[in-house]
């Protein structure tokens, strides 16, 4: 948050350097450019549309491990034999097991560059995944009728995720869970947390719902078709084909199934979309761009908020939705309901969610962007991100840590700094922001 005199002394120094801006323009041009690539902020969640191919910036290491990797497996041993895990479960899921050197280089890497949303989108829903979507709507048509039957949650939006999580099973990873969750826990930058997927993944394996050589999933642990984390897998894996097994890697229907009942659990509403594109009158208040700032639909129109497209019909006006911007005032706006933060429950990043609902809409005809994206725009490295949010700390606001992750800390010290320039407020982090920080001493 920001604090009024922090606020006022900003604007003194923010408008006192219009002339060193104005020398900063012209110095520009003998600049050598700006590395190209980067990614948008998104406003409900801080996870980057990451680009791999291209350079990446260490992060923070774990310590070193203070035991070798035999003396760490046999304290885990005894601590998995204690909680239930019987001797041959362990030994048949660690024969031959040893660090994965692979895994600790991605777990200490994190891309500088990362792409614009309108990239990811324009990749998440292209033609050859909405064409195969639809033949397999149409494939497993009775399957995903009784999985709608029994938990709520449209085929459309399962068929959305099946493809954006593994391409629709094609591509559900080749690492050993064990070894990956084994070596995170030994090495990783979050220990604690790989620890406990690995002693679920090894009660996975003590029920026999897969084998040991048949856990196979990210570097990171995730698994199957539509790509659980063990803790996840326990609370939502069903066996929807009842062949007595949870199989979200063979089992289509299990998968899909799982993945039904993990939204369910996590607020998923029957019959309420995800959201819509929406039109914003003139004059638009764009701090109303937040998150926090949730209002029922009738509300949205009563400001002048309008669908883009007439088949998005508001019938029931009390139902609460927020406005999202990914690209800033100058790119497509969207009203998000409850549904957007179920998926958002399965994958942190507005980017995700929004790409499931587009995409789930293509299958059936819609789905269309309608507003252009500010295709010209090179949004923020991870690098400069940091750098305005030291900025902006710097200035007297709390944009949180500065860790390149664009939160509602961050939003709201950006919102701040706009508001006192007399932008738009939106929130939403640019190179022109962060150019006018960088005038400050």
């Amino acid at each position: 948050m920001s604090n009024p005199t922090a606020g006022r002394a900003l604007r003194r120094r923010l408008f006192s350097g219009s002339a060193l801006l104005l020398a900063l323009t012209q110095l520009s041009a003998c600049a050598e450019p700006p590395a190209q690539g980067p990614a948008a902020s998104l406003p409900l969640a801080s996870a980057s549309v990451v680009a791999p191919a291209l350079s990446s910036a260490a992060v923070p290491a774990a310590a070193a491990p203070q035991q070798s990797f035999a003396a760490w497996r046999d304290a885990f041993r005894r601590e998995a034999l204690a909680a239930g895990i019987a001797p041959a479960t362990f030994a048949r899921a660690f024969a031959e097991v040893t660090v994965d050197p692979a895994v600790i280089r991605a777990d200490r890497s994190q891309p500088e560059f990362s792409r614009p949303i309108w990239e990811y989108l324009d990749s998440a829903v292209s033609p050859q995944r909405v064409h195969r979507g639809q033949r397999l709507l149409a494939e497993h048509a009775s399957t995903l009728r009784a999985i709608e039957q029994r938990y709520g949650v449209e085929r459309n939006v399962l068929v959305a995720i099946w493809g954006m999580e593994s391409n629709f099973g094609s591509n559900t990873g080749n690492l050993s869970v064990i070894r990956s969750l084994a070596t995170l826990a030994y090495e990783g930058r979050r220990p604690q947390f790989a620890h406990d997927q690995l002693l679920a993944a090894l009660q996975i394996l003590e029920h026999g719902d897969v084998q040991p050589q048949r856990m196979l999933g990210s570097w990171a642990g995730a698994m199957g078709q539509t790509q659980f984390i063990p803790t996840t897998y326990q609370r939502h894996a069903v066996d929807f084909d009842g062949d007595g097994r949870r199989d979200i890697w063979d089992s289509t229907a299990d998968a899909l199934a799982s993945t039904a009942n993990y939204l369910s659990a996590s607020g998923w509403q029957s019959g309420q979309g995800w959201g819509m594109e929406v039109r914003l009158p003139a004059g638009f208040d764009y701090a109303l761009a937040d998150p926090e700032q949730r209002k029922p639909l009738g509300e949205w129109l009563r400001l002048g908020v309008r669908p883009q497209h007439p088949y998005n019909v508001v019938r029931d006006d009390s139902q609460l939705a927020s406005l999202v911007l990914p690209a800033g005032y100058r790119g497509p706006a969207f009203l998000v309901q409850d549904n957007f933060r179920a998926i958002l429950k399965y994958n942190n990043s507005t980017a995700y969610a929004l790409a499931i609902g587009l995409l789930g809409e293509r299958f059936a005809g819609g789905g269309q962007v309608v507003a252009a994206w500010p295709r010209g725009e090179r949004p923020l490295s991870r690098s400069e991100r940091i750098e305005l949010q030291e900025r902006l700390a710097r200035s007297g606001f709390d944009p949180g840590t500065a860790d390149g992750i664009i939160g509602a800390n961050t939003r709201r010290a950006v919102r701040a700094t706009q508001q006192q320039l007399g932008w738009p407020a939106d929130g939403h982090p640019n190179h022109q922001l962060l150019e006018r920080l960088r005038q400050l001493p």
